[in-house]
């Protein structure tokens, strides 16, 4: 199957915009194999961990009658879109930040299974003036309690330091750690149920999310109204990249609560499709029917003049969360996503094999090789 040709001179990769998950992807490794020596302190305080969660989205403590799961998560970038946008548009986008944030770490608690319990909020500011802006402040907070409402969680409190020297003038950096309970044990969601023969449906993005906007960034260089460039009528760019990322949550406990229980799930981020190989099993991942690429993303694409394997291999591509369920539940987690305001397909299906990915109508074959993170 193809890979498609090599990439033309004015094609603009995540690299060239400045992310290399060729440098980074091996601190990672280093870091987890680190990390899982650190284990056995767990069993001083008489838990243990679940060792299948080593390298997954969360990390999962058996603390006897039910599972425990933690992430921390950074935003990232997309901040500077909305400090830009701010001073083209006069506009506080904060409340979409916010949200952002917790879905990057949310998002990723739910794909063991967890049921999300306390966000914790990390808000690094370059100096205290940014804190000054009272507009932005509020529309920070105020964001940050809906995104917690809309995902029942509690705030349990937060961190507000001002790192001048270390943070940019000017600038936010922000964060979100998550806790969450698998409570009864069952909800686990490991892949060890994993198999051929299992669905694969995709749930629906909401735009760019919160990966890929280093590369959506350096794009503006060659637009010729920057983040104010229409990408549809009365849609700028810029308004288009921040929309916000989408809280999967409601739908995974909506699934629960009708009985259905993912043999696996994956948060579709960095890495884009990639992310769909994460699972160490020997599987072919036979894509049939892809989704509708989100218009914003179908214009990075044009406009970083990306084949299909770049951009797919980067961003999401419409599609932000992968859930896996046996056949004949395919059908019905579909409508349950659809009925939380989400849309869905049975995209593929899990197949014995070698262990890659096949996105068929695209064309494009992604092997293990491309996605190392374990």
């Amino acid at each position: 199957m193809s890979t498609h040709a090599p990439s033309s001179p004015d094609t603009l990769s995540y690299e060239q915009a400045g992310v290399n998950y060729d440098l980074i992807d091996p601190l990672k490794i280093s870091a987890q194999r680190a990390a899982a020596a650190t284990a056995a302190h767990l069993g001083g305080h008489g838990f243990t961990e679940v060792k299948a969660s080593r390298g997954e989205s969360a990390y999962v403590v058996d603390v006897g009658p039910f599972y425990l799961a933690s992430i921390v998560e950074c935003l990232g970038t997309k901040t500077l879109v909305a400090d830009e946008m701010s001073k083209l548009t006069g506009k506080s986008f904060y409340a979409g930040i916010a949200q952002d944030t917790i879905a990057m770490a949310i998002n990723d608690l739910i794909t063991v299974g967890a049921t999300p319990l306390v966000v914790q909020a990390y808000w690094a500011a370059g100096g205290s003036d940014w804190f000054g802006d009272k507009l932005r402040a509020q529309a920070l907070v105020e964001g940050w309690k809906k995104a917690c409402d809309t995902c029942q969680v509690a705030w349990g409190g937060g961190e507000t330091p001002a790192l001048a020297g270390i943070v940019e003038e000017g600038r936010i950096d922000l964060a979100a750690s998550c806790t969450g309970l698998i409570n009864p044990k069952e909800r686990l969601s490991v892949g060890d149920k994993l198999g051929a023969g299992d669905a694969i449906v995709l749930l629906a993005s909401s735009g760019i999310h919160a990966n890929g906007l280093s590369l959506a960034r350096k794009l503006v260089e060659r637009l010729p109204q920057g983040y104010l460039t229409e990408i549809s009528p009365g849609l700028s760019y810029g308004e288009a990249l921040l929309a916000p990322t989408v809280l999967y949550s409601p739908v995974t406990e909506a699934l629960y609560k009708a009985g259905i229980i993912p043999h696996y799930c994956a948060n579709i981020t960095g890495h884009g499709w990639r992310k769909l190989l994460r699972h160490p099993g020997q599987f072919t991942y036979r894509i049939h029917t892809v989704p509708p690429v989100t218009p914003v993303l179908k214009f990075m694409q044009d406009h970083a003049k990306q084949d299909d394997r770049e951009a797919y291999s980067t961003l999401n591509m419409g599609a932000g969360f992968a859930i896996f369920v046996p056949a004949d539940q395919a059908a019905k987690v579909v409508e349950i996503s659809q009925a939380c305001g989400i849309d869905a397909w049975v995209a593929g299906q899990l197949e014995e094999g070698e262990k890659q990915l096949l996105i068929e109508p695209l064309n494009i074959r992604f092997s293990d090789d491309d996605l190392q993170l374990r």
